[in-house]
């Protein structure tokens, strides 16, 4: 295994609830209330979707994708979503902390070291806005390839926070059957004070329409027995899926920097901006000559710091 690079489980595509798209001149997330599933492909109208994406639409009976039928890959709650604080530089896209609240992976002159984690609201590096929660979720799709994952990201709190607990209370109630449960992604809408009183949208995690926790629980026993027949070991899965993750320092790969920084870190703009379709009332984005200083002064902060 190649030392310092992350394995991560195969990526089919991507679900989002939102995209990027080009306003005054200036390329900005935009929240939708509704999943779109794409493919890796882009052309220059962005990405192309996948044809998972028109067989749900198709099936949903408005044309909106609301909810998708999935399962996951691990028994372990954080080898299925990782989620982290981040700080991004805006310019080249590239994460320059990755922590937990305890402890950080930081880019130092001497290399990625591990560091202190205050957390964003005591970090000296994470003031403006700049280090946010950033959650990366791999479901299953379809019967096709039982391996092969789509990906979720979000930087929004709302998300992380309730996928977070479903997943580790289905493993909890299931017996730590939580990859064999029929699952469900779905899109829930709020609204709050911070919000303005307009809905916001973020994804939760649940047992599929029309069934009952004890049926799904009952139908996870019945898989895992089928996989134990056929030799299907779940047990060492979960030991090569945590192998891989720590085997790399940081896990997206470097071709995918830019297109996660303009998604979920614009650099610019008028507008409060956050993870599409999961947008916090609190501004993430720049949005006066004075925040656009802070940005500068905050890349000669990181050198002064990390040497």
């Amino acid at each position: 295994m190649i030392k310092g690079l992350a394995i991560t489980p195969p990526i089919l595509g991507r679900i989002s609830i939102g995209r990027v798209v080009e306003k005054n001149g200036k390329r900005l997330p935009e929240k939708d209330d509704q999943f779109t599933i794409t493919s890796q492909v882009q052309n220059r109208d962005g990405w192309i979707n996948h044809p998972l994406d028109e067989e749900l639409r198709n099936a949903s009976g408005n044309g909106k994708i609301r909810s998708i039928p999935v399962r996951v890959l691990f028994n372990e709650p954080d080898l299925n979503l990782r989620a982290e604080y981040n700080l991004f530089d805006r310019q080249t896209g590239r994460p320059l902390c990755v922590g937990n609240g305890e402890t950080c992976r930081r880019h130092t002159d001497a290399g990625v070291q591990t560091l202190h984690c205050p957390s964003p609201d005591t970090c000296e590096l994470a003031k403006g806005g700049m280090c946010k929660a950033y959650g990366r979720l791999n479901v299953n799709i379809g019967d096709d390839d039982e391996l092969g994952t789509f990906i979720f990201r979000t930087t929004g709190f709302n998300s992380i926070r309730t996928l977070i607990a479903r997943l580790n209370y289905y493993q909890a109630v299931s017996g730590n059957l939580l990859a064999c449960l029929p699952l469900e992604l779905r899109l829930r809408g709020k609204s709050t004070t911070m919000s303005y009183r307009s809905a916001i949208y973020y994804v939760d995690l649940t047992i599929r329409e029309g069934m009952t926790l004890e049926g799904a629980i009952t139908e996870a026993r019945q898989n895992d027995v089928r996989r134990k027949a056929v030799g299907y070991d779940q047990a060492a899965l979960d030991a090569a899926g945590s192998l891989g993750f720590s085997n790399g320092a940081l896990e997206d790969a470097d071709e995918e920097l830019s297109d996660i920084a303009e998604e979920f870190f614009p650099g610019s703009g008028d507008a409060d901006h956050s993870a599409p379709g999961d947008k916090n009332a609190i501004s993430m984005a720049a949005t006066t000559t004075v925040k656009h200083r802070l940005i500068d002064k905050l890349s000669s902060k990181i050198n002064d710091t990390v040497q």
